[in-house]
């Protein structure tokens, strides 16, 4: 797998695309869920990249909202595809 630095949704889970597009249209909150893990993946990789200059603590706090949402985000599409 290519390394893709902004770690879009649909590239970590590209088996789950079609059911990902599903949620976002049907369920209010996966994707309120879905936009801020892509709000958040955008600023990790603005600072990541020097666009955007942030405390180590910063950066750290945004990748752990980051993973947590991320975790949300595939437990609920495992539970759809059970």
């Amino acid at each position: 797998m290519t390394y893709n630095p902004t770690h879009p949704l649909i590239d970590e889970f590209p088996e789950y695309r079609e059911k990902i597009h599903v949620l976002k249209v049907s369920e209010r909150h996966f994707a309120k869920l879905f936009d801020e893990y892509d709000l958040v993946t955008h600023a990790v990789h603005r600072i990541e990249a020097g666009a955007e200059a942030a405390s180590d603590e910063r950066l750290e706090e945004l990748k752990k909202r980051r993973l947590r949402l991320k975790d949300g985000l595939f437990k609920r599409l495992k539970e759809d595809a059970a």
